[in-house]
């Protein structure tokens, strides 16, 4: 049988549970003290007559991320649980979720080498401190834009070099060459034949994938024509360190591929962890092909997109 005490208890519980009453609101209601209404909801969930279930959306996100490696055949998926599914907010979850998992992964006299862009960026932001002995941080892609656009590309190489006090190496050239001839001699000198070495021979790289629409980053950096977007548009879903891909991920335009300048698409096969951080509605269509080009073996994207990979 209840006693006072116990009723007492429940009628609180209720209000503060069910009717979602401030315990101060409570108190005035029932004419006692705050502290006292404190005991009694203490006192509640004691006999067991509240239970508190507590819901976590990145426990839900284990099964996901395996069913993911299971579909995709990959070494490992992330999945980071964004509030909405908003592709401005995706970038900043995915972003601490990639960071966790580099800062998990990277070890002494790792080459590391990294893309640019907003995604990225955020990636960059969210890393935390850690020491790296003979490690090496090298841009991946053409780093110097002639336009009011940022891609951070310096911005990220020195946050991963900050963070993991080591050295950053510099890719100072543009992402595309009016000819193939220019960029095939520039890349003769011997310091950037250097880092393009480094670029190949990374252990660990880590990118996003960009859109063909019309406010593409790499469009408004100014490369290209509004005739060349068109033609891109008609035959690319998007890009990987600049350079386009189609629907089944392979190079659809050959003359400007010659002219891009970074890392070519073939060598991210080869990585220990050839690390993918993308996710939006926006960005399926790039994700799809990077995927189904076998480009990366570690994917970190949010719950909305791997969901809608998953029904694909």
């Amino acid at each position: 049988m209840l006693t006072d005490k116990d009723k007492m208890a429940i009628k609180i519980a209720k209000l503060y549970y069910g009717s979602d009453l401030s315990q101060q609101r409570i108190a005035e209601e029932l004419k006692i003290s705050r502290p006292s209404v404190s005991r009694m909801l203490q006192y509640a969930k004691t006999m067991e007559y509240v239970s508190i279930k507590l819901y976590d959306p990145e426990e839900d996100m284990t099964q996901l991320e395996r069913q993911m490696e299971k579909k995709l055949n990959i070494q490992a998926v992330r999945i980071a649980s964004s509030t909405i599914n908003d592709e401005h907010e995706i970038k900043k979850y995915i972003g601490k979720k990639a960071a966790e998992y580099i800062g998990s992964i990277v070890k002494d006299g790792d080459i590391i080498g990294v893309g640019w862009g907003t995604t990225l960026y955020e990636v960059s932001r969210n890393l935390a401190p850690k020491q790296l002995r003979g490690a090496q941080i090298v841009q991946m892609e053409g780093g110097v834009i002639h336009s009011e656009w940022n891609n951070y590309g310096r911005e990220i190489i020195n946050n991963f070099a900050q963070n993991f006090q080591t050295i950053a190496q510099y890719l100072p050239l543009p992402i595309l060459f009016d000819s193939k001839e220019t960029k095939e001699m520039v890349e003769k000198e011997r310091n950037i034949r250097r880092v393009l070495d480094l670029c190949a021979h990374a252990n660990v790289a880590v990118y996003s994938v960009g859109t063909v629409r019309p406010n593409a980053l790499f469009f408004r950096l100014g490369y290209t024509s509004l005739e060349e977007e068109n033609k891109l548009r008609d035959i690319a879903v998007g890009d990987i360190c600049s350079r386009f891909i189609d629907r089944e991920g392979q190079i659809c335009n050959e003359d400007m591929d010659s002219r891009t300048v970074g890392i070519n698409l073939d060598a991210l096969k080869n990585k220990d962890y050839s690390i993918l951080v993308s996710g939006g509605e926006g960005k399926l269509p790039a994700i799809r092909a990077a995927l189904k080009g076998h480009y990366a073996n570690v994917f970190i994207t949010d719950q909305f997109t791997a969901q809608a990979l998953l029904e694909e």
